[in-house]
Protein backbone atom coordinates (compact mmCIF):
# COMPACT_ATOMS: atom_id res chain seq x y z
CA UNK A 1 0.00 0.00 0.00
CA UNK A 2 1.13 3.44 -0.70
CA UNK A 3 0.74 6.15 1.80
CA UNK A 4 -1.30 8.90 0.27
CA UNK A 5 -0.72 12.01 2.23
CA UNK A 6 -1.83 15.52 1.69
CA UNK A 7 0.36 17.55 -0.61
CA UNK A 8 3.04 19.49 1.14
CA UNK A 9 1.47 22.91 1.41
CA UNK A 10 3.57 25.56 3.00
CA UNK A 11 1.79 28.74 3.94
CA UNK A 12 2.98 31.93 2.39
CA UNK A 13 4.58 33.92 5.14
CA UNK A 14 4.77 37.63 4.66
CA UNK A 15 7.54 39.31 6.54
CA UNK A 16 5.86 41.29 9.27
CA UNK A 17 6.88 44.87 9.68
CA UNK A 18 6.69 46.67 12.96
CA UNK A 19 3.54 48.78 13.01
CA UNK A 20 4.45 50.79 16.07
CA UNK A 21 6.29 53.75 14.54
CA UNK A 22 3.79 54.43 11.73
CA UNK A 23 1.03 54.22 14.36
CA UNK A 24 2.99 56.70 16.50
CA UNK A 25 3.19 59.06 13.52
CA UNK A 26 -0.57 58.88 12.94
CA UNK A 27 -1.19 59.27 16.68
CA UNK A 28 1.05 62.33 16.89
CA UNK A 29 -0.73 63.80 13.89
CA UNK A 30 -4.14 63.34 15.51
CA UNK A 31 -2.83 64.60 18.85
CA UNK A 32 -1.85 67.75 17.00
CA UNK A 33 -5.49 68.81 17.00
CA UNK A 34 -5.32 69.16 20.78
CA UNK A 35 -1.79 70.53 21.06
CA UNK A 36 -1.95 73.28 18.43
CA UNK A 37 0.03 71.22 15.90
CA UNK A 38 3.16 70.89 18.04
CA UNK A 39 3.07 67.09 18.01
CA UNK A 40 2.33 67.06 14.30
CA UNK A 41 5.82 68.39 13.61
CA UNK A 42 7.29 65.66 15.84
CA UNK A 43 5.30 63.08 13.86
CA UNK A 44 6.68 64.53 10.63
CA UNK A 45 10.24 64.23 11.94
CA UNK A 46 9.64 60.61 12.99
CA UNK A 47 8.27 59.83 9.52
CA UNK A 48 11.25 61.44 7.78
CA UNK A 49 13.74 59.70 10.08
CA UNK A 50 12.28 56.22 9.49
CA UNK A 51 11.20 56.34 5.86
CA UNK A 52 14.59 55.41 4.41
CA UNK A 53 15.08 52.25 6.48
CA UNK A 54 11.47 51.05 6.49
CA UNK A 55 10.11 48.07 4.62
CA UNK A 56 7.71 48.58 1.71
CA UNK A 57 4.55 48.59 3.83
CA UNK A 58 5.80 51.10 6.37
CA UNK A 59 7.50 53.18 3.69
CA UNK A 60 4.14 53.69 1.98
CA UNK A 61 2.65 54.86 5.29
CA UNK A 62 5.54 57.24 5.96
CA UNK A 63 5.27 58.68 2.45
CA UNK A 64 1.52 59.07 2.91
CA UNK A 65 1.98 60.78 6.29
CA UNK A 66 4.65 63.15 4.99
CA UNK A 67 2.54 64.13 2.00
CA UNK A 68 -0.50 64.57 4.23
CA UNK A 69 1.46 67.03 6.37
CA UNK A 70 2.80 69.14 3.51
CA UNK A 71 -0.45 69.18 1.54
CA UNK A 72 -2.38 70.25 4.64
CA UNK A 73 0.14 73.01 5.34
CA UNK A 74 -0.16 74.26 1.77
CA UNK A 75 -3.95 74.31 1.74
CA UNK A 76 -4.10 75.79 5.25
CA UNK A 77 -1.83 78.65 4.14
CA UNK A 78 -4.08 79.30 1.14
CA UNK A 79 -7.11 79.51 3.45
CA UNK A 80 -5.22 81.68 5.96
CA UNK A 81 -4.11 84.04 3.19
CA UNK A 82 -7.67 84.40 1.97
CA UNK A 83 -8.84 85.03 5.53
CA UNK A 84 -6.19 87.69 6.21
CA UNK A 85 -6.67 89.44 2.87
CA UNK A 86 -10.43 89.36 3.25
CA UNK A 87 -10.48 90.97 6.72
CA UNK A 88 -9.70 94.54 5.63
CA UNK A 89 -11.96 94.14 2.61
CA UNK A 90 -14.79 93.00 4.83
CA UNK A 91 -15.06 96.53 6.17
CA UNK A 92 -16.32 97.40 2.72
CA UNK A 93 -18.50 94.25 2.73
CA UNK A 94 -16.64 93.01 -0.33
CA UNK A 95 -14.32 90.75 1.63
CA UNK A 96 -16.96 88.81 3.57
CA UNK A 97 -17.14 85.98 0.99
CA UNK A 98 -13.33 85.86 0.88
CA UNK A 99 -13.15 85.57 4.68
CA UNK A 100 -15.85 82.91 4.63
CA UNK A 101 -14.03 80.95 1.91
CA UNK A 102 -10.79 81.15 3.89
CA UNK A 103 -12.46 79.87 7.05
CA UNK A 104 -14.14 77.09 5.07
CA UNK A 105 -10.84 76.01 3.48
CA UNK A 106 -9.05 75.95 6.85
CA UNK A 107 -11.85 73.88 8.41
CA UNK A 108 -12.03 71.52 5.44
CA UNK A 109 -8.27 70.98 5.64
CA UNK A 110 -8.62 69.93 9.28
CA UNK A 111 -11.34 67.41 8.43
CA UNK A 112 -9.39 66.17 5.41
CA UNK A 113 -6.25 65.69 7.52
CA UNK A 114 -8.13 63.76 10.21
CA UNK A 115 -9.80 61.51 7.63
CA UNK A 116 -6.45 60.79 5.96
CA UNK A 117 -4.98 59.82 9.33
CA UNK A 118 -7.95 57.56 10.07
CA UNK A 119 -7.69 55.86 6.67
CA UNK A 120 -3.94 55.40 7.17
CA UNK A 121 -4.56 53.80 10.56
CA UNK A 122 -7.13 51.51 8.94
CA UNK A 123 -4.67 50.20 6.36
CA UNK A 124 -1.91 49.96 8.97
CA UNK A 125 -4.10 47.90 11.30
CA UNK A 126 -4.83 45.50 8.45
CA UNK A 127 -1.10 45.15 7.80
CA UNK A 128 -1.41 46.54 4.30
CA UNK A 129 0.59 49.18 2.51
CA UNK A 130 -1.27 52.36 1.74
CA UNK A 131 -2.49 51.77 -1.83
CA UNK A 132 -1.88 55.26 -3.22
CA UNK A 133 0.54 57.09 -0.90
CA UNK A 134 1.27 59.89 -3.36
CA UNK A 135 -2.32 60.93 -3.99
CA UNK A 136 -3.66 64.21 -2.68
CA UNK A 137 -7.12 62.81 -2.14
CA UNK A 138 -7.95 60.08 0.33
Amino acid sequence: MTDVSAPDITPVVRPEEDKVLPAVVYGLYLLGFASCAATTVVGLLVAYANRGTAGPINQSHYTFAIRSFWLSIGWFLIGLTMFILGLPLSLLLVGIPVVAAGVFIMGAVGVWFAVRCAVGIYYLARGEAYPRPRTWLI
